[in-house]
């Protein structure tokens, strides 16, 4: 059933991001948010007013909604119809970036000093609990409450 054919009653029980999603399923083409939205207050007979006042709101409840997707033309359509199967392929620049990486790994450097370190060189780290050594536990008997 269309969104036009439905009664006034039926369409009122939907939310807005409801009836946008049955809005581009029927029109099988992208809208923007103000059309979408103009769509919505023709369909509930609402005054003008409301598209000021709430198309703020309806675009977040797009935006967060992950039925619906942005698209790069600004328009509204449902992430069903639109696959993210894209399979990056390696390029020619690609493989000259990861040559250059590999030429420099290479040890072609002009600093010819290497880093000695040694395990001896290394700072030995305690690890007492030398900051838990003043604490003491305390029953709820041996507290006195401040009165």
């Amino acid at each position: 059933m269309t969104v036009d054919k439905m009664k006034k009653e039926e369409l009122e029980l939907l939310s807005n991001k409801d009836i946008a999603n049955l809005i581009l399923e029927e029109s099988k083409k992208p809208l923007n948010t103000a059309d979408l939205f103009k769509k919505i207050i023709k369909v509930l007979d609402l005054p003008n007013s409301t598209f000021e006042n709430k198309i703020g709101d309806f675009y977040t409840s797009l935006s967060t909604d992950k039925r619906f997707i942005l698209l790069e033309d600004g328009c509204w359509d449902l992430r069903t119809n639109h696959t993210s199967d894209k399979i990056i392929k390696s390029t020619v620049d690609d493989e000259d970036e990861e040559d250059e990486e590999i030429d420099l790994d290479n040890g072609d450097n002009l600093d010819t000093e290497e880093d000695d370190y040694s395990d001896n060189d290394e700072e030995t780290y305690n690890d007492d609990d030398d900051d838990l050594k003043d604490l003491v536990v305390l029953d709820e008997d041996d507290m006195e409450l401040e009165e």
